[in-house]
């Protein structure tokens, strides 16, 4: 039990005039071995304790609420805080959570991690064959999980076609309607797309890109997802759009595919095919690619060696996700006996497309609040932050990996994106 805590005014630092918490001593540890010269925090402990971490500016104020959510932060801090946060167990002093959470990644990207946290990386990688077998029903139940919330929500913070993936700003003043719209045609370019063609749009969406492709490319798309929500809308909007005879939205996964296709083209759906499945990924991509086919698989990706996912995006919002090292990636490719034709990383793009999305949020919270609750609300705001902030501060990037089955299936050169 607590006893009465005294504060030296100097370091901010509290002292116990008896018995001290073992977990605030953790949690001390903890944050002192993280922030360490990049900024500063200022940390209130349950008891009042206040621990002063870091040096120079920004200076962050937060506050640990409760002794249980201490617990969890000294056992894991991901989750932990992402957990506090979300529960209004942790404040952030002016709800900077951005300010927070930019600090800390940019601490741990200067090297400044405890130990606790390499170990947790290290068990997660060593348990990754067991924690991402995404399975036919494992897939189906972890698309549902995000996928299947409400379309209002989705309505809240995406452009008007529904682009759920990194926009591309060509210029610094697009806005997010016309940064999407630049990913599909750059897309569309990179895929060499011809009228009648048969395209295969692996998570598919809520439709958009097999529009764009339909439409103003005169392709025949099918597109593939697990989401009961998104095969309603995208189905929907191809009628609506005049287009349900060259349109063919399915409700399969892409394992079960047995046909063959000119093009095929991934948005943001390769993060959720976990580790163990690259091998059949890609395997899969050339048994249902021509001869003279093309692949466009655009994907997050991290920067850095193999990791592990975040546990608080894991259990909260992308169960079953990973993002790939290129590493991994091309050493799949490669075992496939495909071609990488080209390889495109986009860096800051994301950042700016998440920042874009959560700026809609905020704007639209009542009405996530009546379709959810506060407690949601917090959830998806730390999400969609954290994500920023991990394209700002951390190892997140964008791949965009054009692959084929022979080494002349595209141009030699890369004039033809800029026709």
């Amino acid at each position: 039990m607590l006893e009465k805590i005294s504060f030296d005014d100097e370091s901010g630092r509290a002292h116990a005039t008896g018995q001290r918490s073992m977990w605030e001593d953790l949690v001390e540890r903890l944050v002192r071995a993280i922030f360490a010269e990049d900024g500063t925090l200022v940390l209130t402990l349950p008891s009042g304790r206040v621990v002063r971490a870091g040096s120079g500016a920004p200076e962050i104020g937060a506050r640990i609420h409760d002794s249980e959510i201490l617990k969890r932060i000294a056992r894991n801090p991901d989750l932990g805080v992402g957990e506090g946060y979300m529960d209004g167990r942790l404040t952030v002093e002016g709800d900077d959570l951005r300010g927070f959470l930019g600090l800390v990644l940019r601490n741990m990207r200067n090297g400044h991690r405890h130990w606790l946290q390499d170990l947790q990386v290290a068990v997660g990688r060593r348990m990754r064959p067991l924690t991402q077998i995404n399975n036919v029903i494992s897939a189906r139940k972890n698309v549902a999980h995000h996928y299947d919330l409400s379309a209002e929500l989705y309505d809240i913070f995406l452009d008007a076609d529904r682009q759920y993936s990194c926009a591309y700003f060509a210029r610094e003043d697009d806005d997010l309607e016309t940064a999407q719209e630049n990913k599909k045609r750059h897309i569309a370019r990179k895929l060499l797309i011809e009228p009648g063609m048969r395209v295969l749009d692996i998570g598919c969406g809520w439709g958009g890109m097999a529009l764009t492709l339909a439409r103003d490319f005169g392709a025949e798309v099918v597109g593939v997802t697990l989401s009961q929500e998104q095969h309603r809308i995208a189905t929907r909007r191809a009628e609506e759009a005049g287009l349900a005879d060259r349109i063919d939205i399915r409700i399969e996964d892409y394992r079960d595919i047995g046909e063959t296709f000119d093009r095929i083209v991934s948005v943001g759906m390769f993060e959720h095919v976990g580790q163990p499945q690259y091998d059949t990924y890609f395997g899969k991509c050339r048994e249902m690619l021509t001869e003279e086919g093309v692949a466009l698989i655009h994907t997050i990706g991290r920067s850095n060696p193999p990791g592990i996912t975040s546990q608080f995006i894991d259990k909260y919002i992308f169960p079953g996700g990973y993002i790939p090292a290129l590493s991994e990636m091309s050493a799949a490719i490669e075992r496939q006996g495909l071609v990488l034709d080209d390889l495109e990383v986009w860096r800051l793009h994301y950042a700016k497309t998440l920042r874009a999305w959560a700026d809609r949020f905020e704007a639209g919270i009542d009405t996530a609040r009546a379709l959810y609750d506060e407690r949601f609300c917090r959830m998806w705001r730390y999400y969609l932050v954290a994500s920023e902030m991990a394209f700002v501060h951390g190892n997140q990037v964008v791949f965009q990996a054009q692959i084929s089955r022979r080494n002349d299936a595209v141009p030699i050169t890369r004039d033809y994106l800029h026709i």
